[in-house]
């Protein structure tokens, strides 16, 4: 109260302010009315464009290149960089396990029950990451610019079928003039070891005994955390190393290659 006896505006406003409110019609009409829209709009697209069907499919002709649906072309794109049992399996493998384990991994709680990038940037920036350069961006370089031979073309290039592109990819090892069949593996075996280790270990004896968010995780999610993160930077880094480097393997072993 006011020396008036009337109640001050700021006050009056903070009471005023509920602190639940009821999911209809407070968010389910708004996301009723989006959805309807969305609708419709599809249903005018649909019926005023064409889809871009090709002729039935010929077991006798084979195009060239063959593509996935292109909700698979960001697979099929990594297929170019690791061996399939990497791509097809492992790293999506790793991406849902990664997913399922947010919940139990994620101990901030900063920014629950409302958008904020400032008190979340490491989790949303890495989200973003995964999901844009990780995913997006292999499915649009699949659709735009894998022409046939599953060669890389620029938008402004015509797509040639005779174009052959010779590439001497050869492994890590090799590149630095490491030779011999143990002598890479154990080259292998410390790089990879090297990536997963250093990088998060650093980072522990900087920041947990500074900061709360890593010292609230505790050594076992960190190092959950640490190595679902290296692995997802991993790809990126390979990804480079074909490109740049024509670098075919990390790891060579009797069993699998990395």
């Amino acid at each position: 109260m006011t020396a008036s006896g009337t109640v001050s505006g700021t006050a009056l406003g903070k009471a005023a302010l509920p602190d639940k409110v009821h999911a209809w019609p407070g968010l389910l009409r708004i996301e009723g009315l989006v959805t309807l829209v969305a609708m419709i709009v599809l249903c005018v697209w649909s019926i005023t464009i064409d889809a871009p069907l090709e002729e039935p499919a010929n077991p006798s002709i084979t195009p060239n290149p063959a593509k996935a649906p292109w909700y698979f072309l960001g697979l099929q794109e990594l297929l170019v960089y690791f061996d399939p049992w990497i791509a097809g399996v492992l790293i999506p493998g790793f991406c849902i396990l990664g997913l399922m384990a947010i919940p139990y991994l994620d101990v901030n709680p900063q920014g629950n029950g409302y958008y904020t990038l400032k008190r979340r940037a490491f989790a949303l920036s890495t989200f973003l990451f995964g999901f844009f350069g990780l995913w997006i961006i292999p499915i649009i370089i699949g659709v735009f610019f894998r022409g046939p031979g599953w060669n890389l073309f620029w938008p402004w290039e015509e797509w040639d079928i005779h174009k052959v592109v010779s590439q001497n990819n050869v492994n890590l090892s090799y590149l630095l003039g490491i030779k011999g069949y143990w002598a890479e593996a154990i080259f292998g075996l410390v790089f990879l070891g090297a990536w997963f280790v250093l990088p998060p270990l650093m980072l522990w004896q900087k920041k947990a005994a500074t900061n709360p968010t890593i010292k609230k995780m505790g050594i076992a999610r960190y190092v959950i955390t640490a190595f679902l993160f290296q692995s997802m930077m991993l790809v990126p880094l390979k990804i480079f190393a074909r490109l740049v480097l024509h670098v075919k393997y990390f790891l060579v072993l009797p069993w699998f290659n990395v």
